[in-house]
């Protein structure tokens, strides 16, 4: 497997802060999406469904046609081929009313080795408080391929058991929000800062007078609003378009194991540090010998093991980086060693336990 580093590198980048729209730093309590959820049928599927063993199915679809006036004798297995069930989900924007329609997602809950060709019958949606929001229903579109052939080989191109419906939930209520009837509007810091929780206020005060905005603490801050819809729509129009500095963020450096990519982060400085960073290599080879006895000894042709074992060590230099040393010099200087990602992550993990690096290390 091939490994690679990824290096996050932006060196035209200043290391002071910049003025930001305010709308890219906050979240505005009570302004979100809500997630539905349903349980529904898709059928018209090409003997892709789910097999006779999944017997909630069968039950869905009997108690299904039973509303239509067609009864089952008991005990009886229609044993369908192309019906599958299936869970909905969509996530309604905030404010959205009723009969706008939003996207849904259709995945298999069964053994339906396709959803290809499908269509989805009239499903329910509903929140978290059981109440139905919306009712979905249409054509499924599937972006993967799955095929098997009668030897038993088979192909698969992304999945075939889950689709998408563009718009095919019709809003039917609208999740009720708080948002206009507040006395405060409170917005909430997607990264938790002091800073810039101190300079939101200082800059919203700046623009609508003293007292207009509060911080409640590091991640919330309540602004002072009009109580007319309209003013308020307005107000909140001209607070997303005031720039705002945001304040310094300890800088990261990003590791994935499965993929071997290793991303660090503008502002990561390195305190003085010499580093040394060797490897150890074990090499065993299988050379079988033939043991041929001599003529009339009585004895047998034998196969003999001999193994060859030779230890190496790479003797790498220690390096140094000085006192400070930006993103550009560590780049360099583990670019001049050759080093694979295990090496980068191994050598940035050192450096963080002896105190040379400030930065924060996340593994995912």
């Amino acid at each position: 497997m091939i490994k690679r580093i990824l290096v996050a590198c932006v060196l035209g980048w200043p290391l002071s802060t910049k003025a930001v729209p305010l709308m890219d730093l906050v979240d505005i309590e009570g302004i979100r999406g809500n997630q539905l959820i349903g349980y529904g049928l898709v059928v018209g599927l090409d003997g892709t469904g789910d097999k006779n063993q999944v017997r909630f199915t069968s039950q869905s679809v009997a108690n299904m046609i039973k509303q239509f006036g067609i009864n089952l004798p008991p005990n009886v297995d229609p044993k369908l081929k192309n019906v599958a069930a299936v869970t909905v989900t969509a996530e309604i924007p905030p404010s959205y009313s009723p009969g706008q329609t939003v996207d849904i997602t259709v995945a298999s809950l069964g053994d339906a080795k396709s959803l290809r060709g499908g269509q989805l019958l009239m499903t329910p949606l509903q929140g978290v408080d059981g109440e139905t929001y919306a009712l979905a229903q249409g054509a499924v579109v599937v972006g993967g391929l799955n095929a098997t052939g009668q030897s038993g080989s088979s192909v698969a191109i992304n999945s075939a058991n889950s689709g998408r419906v563009p718009n095919g939930a019709t809003v039917e209520r609208m999740i009720p929000s708080d948002f206009s009837t507040r006395e405060e509007v409170m917005l909430n810091l997607r990264q938790p800062s002091f800073q810039t929780a101190a300079r939101v206020v200082e800059a919203v005060n700046g623009r609508f007078g003293s007292g207009t905005a509060s911080a409640l603490n590091s991640t919330k801050i309540s602004i002072r609003a009009p109580l007319t819809s309209t003013q308020r729509i307005g107000f909140m129009a001209m607070l997303e378009g005031l720039e705002v500095e945001e304040g310094r963020e300890r800088p990261r450096v990003v590791f994935n194991s499965r993929t071997g990519t290793v991303v660090v982060g503008q502002g990561v400085r390195v305190k003085a540090a010499a580093v040394a960073h060797g490897t150890l290599t074990v090499t065993i080879s299988e050379n079988p010998q033939v043991s041929q006895p001599n003529a009339f000894s009585g004895g047998q042709t034998a196969v003999v093991p001999r193994s060859d074992v030779a230890v190496s060590q790479d003797k790498n230099a220690m390096f140094k980086w000085p006192d400070g040393a930006s993103l550009d010099s560590i780049i360099n200087t583990v670019n001049s060693l050759g080093a694979t990602p295990d090496d980068v992550m191994s050598i940035l993990q050192a450096l963080e336990q002896a105190g040379a690096l400030n930065a924060e290390l996340i593994v995912i």
